[in-house]
């Protein structure tokens, strides 16, 4: 049986982000005051649970305080926006989220969460903020792990919280899904962010685990709306069908301790074949509609790694061929480390070693572990050991994962033979 704490953390985890979607409906927009009540019905149902026990729905139980506590403001003369009035406030909320007659309350809830992450990616905002704020509200991420994932500090991170969130009360922008003839410009802003939570999900930046998998399956449900939403789009279908592919390993990556199991040693068997039909069917349809784009082609790559049965029968001369025209579309440094690395399979490490170094060289991967992990690897292969030590040692300086961190520690033991 589910304790109130272990309930209460899956709550959070898993229906965070359509919680807030629904409160910031109800009050008009207004993100600030929303997150705010919401992290306030948290903290009553971390009180309360234990003593009155688990209710019956726990994320419709938080919804239920987070409205109680909007209209308490109200009613208190706490102001929660700007264009409405108080009055009008207290009846749409008590209205919009009123239990329903009969039947489940949770599911006669609509789920705000598209509009929500179209809100987010408005034209108007900064790139990297649609992002910041996606992740800040879909997803319940700190503004600590925000600014981890984005490499700078969390002082300058909340600055740039706060700005958007005052951006879209300031410059009125709608929160609702946009008409068909403005969805264009924002798709590539919401499928990017999309691509952003599940990454952060299928390959954590920091902490004690590899995978979040709260945050790929919040991807995954995401990328399934904006699909049925924009069924002519390739790019959507082949983000779906990425996701989905990757999603398919993510139970062969982990060992049972928690560490970090390679690719070319994961055990086949438990890969999901359903995700993996499912994800092909994706790709298949996307080709159909004419994709070219740069989640296709990464689509592409996660379905060769797919269809091999065995670590030696990977396609890698294709695979390597894919990367070197996702460089030429979505030029990047991570990117042209994942080339390296497909071109040290296909061709020899000794090739994928230079690539490496001009990377290295060119300093653009400077705090990036993986660069000093690869070339390590590399090296590794190619018998120049003290080298691949002093790498492993460079990757170790950087790394910020438990999982990984152990991983490379095994393989420097490895070879310094202790």
């Amino acid at each position: 049986m589910s304790t109130p704490d272990a309930t209460l953390e899956r709550t959070y985890r898993e229906h965070y982000g359509r919680i807030v979607a629904t409160v910031i409906r109800v009050l008009g927009g207004d993100f600030a005051a929303a997150e705010e009540v919401v992290q306030e019905a948290f903290a009553d149902a971390l009180t309360q649970w234990p003593r009155q026990g688990i209710p019956h729905e726990p994320q419709a139980w938080v919804i239920r305080a987070a409205r109680n506590k909007a209209v308490d403001r109200v009613r208190r003369g706490v102001r929660l926006g700007t264009r409405v009035d108080e009055l009008e406030a207290v009846a749409r909320i008590e209205q919009e989220l009123a239990p329903p007659p009969d039947g489940t309350e949770w599911q006669a809830i609509p789920d705000d969460t598209l509009r929500l992450l179209f809100t987010c990616c408005h034209p108007s905002l900064a790139p990297e903020a649609q992002v910041a704020l996606a992740l800040r509200t879909l997803c319940g991420l700190t503004t600590e792990e925000i600014a981890h994932a984005f490499l700078v500090p969390p002082a300058t991170m909340a600055q740039r919280l706060v700005r958007a969130q005052r951006k879209i009360r300031d410059a009125g922008i709608p929160y609702s899904v946009p008409e068909a003839d403005a969805l264009g410009e924002r798709t590539h802003g919401v499928l990017h962010t999309v691509y952003l939570v599940f990454s952060e999900g299928y390959a954590a930046t920091d902490g004690p685990e590899l995978l979040r998998v709260e945050l790929c399956a919040e991807a995954l449900r995401l990328g399934r709306l904006a699909r049925s939403l924009l069924p002519r789009d390739a790019e959507v279908a082949s983000l779906l069908a990425l996701m989905l592919l990757h999603h398919s390993r993510r139970r062969a990556r982990v060992a049972a301790d928690g560490g970090l199991v390679l690719l070319d040693r994961q055990d086949r068997s438990l890969w999901d074949c359903e995700e993996i039909r499912e994800g092909l069917a994706q790709l298949d349809a996307a080709l159909a509609l004419g994709a070219r784009g740069p989640y296709t082609l990464q689509a592409a790559i996660a379905a060769l790694h797919a269809q091999a049965q065995r670590p030696e029968d990977t396609d890698w001369a294709q695979i390597a061929a894919l990367y070197a025209k996702l460089c030429e579309l979505s030029p990047g440094p991570v990117v042209e480390l994942n080339r390296a690395a497909a071109v040290a399979m296909a061709h020899g490490p000794e090739h994928g070693l230079a690539l490496v170094d001009d990377l290295d060289t060119s300093g653009r991967l400077t705090d990036y572990h993986l660069l000093p992990a690869a070339r390590a690897e590399l090296l590794r292969r190619l018998g120049r050991d003290d080298e691949a030590v002093a790498s492993y040692r460079r990757a170790l300086s950087l790394v910020r994962t438990e999982p990984e961190r152990r991983f490379l520690e095994e393989r420097l033991r490895e070879l310094l033979g202790t």
